[in-house]
């Protein structure tokens, strides 16, 4: 039961993201995916490029 008691008095001191910050936090992960995903999409296209040149 102590555990319980001291878990809920710990959230009730938790501060939590408004919607504003919420939108822009998500946006943040998603924009950093879809560049993450940009580079290792050329990045794999460039290696290819150069294994179909020199070793296939």
């Amino acid at each position: 039961m102590k555990f319980i008691k001291s878990v809920i008095q710990e959230m009730k001191a938790v501060t939590w993201p408004n919607a504003t910050e919420t939108r822009r936090d998500t946006s943040t992960v998603v924009g950093t995916s879809i560049l993450f995903a940009i580079y290792f999409a050329l990045a794999d296209f460039v290696i290819l490029a150069l294994l179909k040149a020199f070793v296939f």
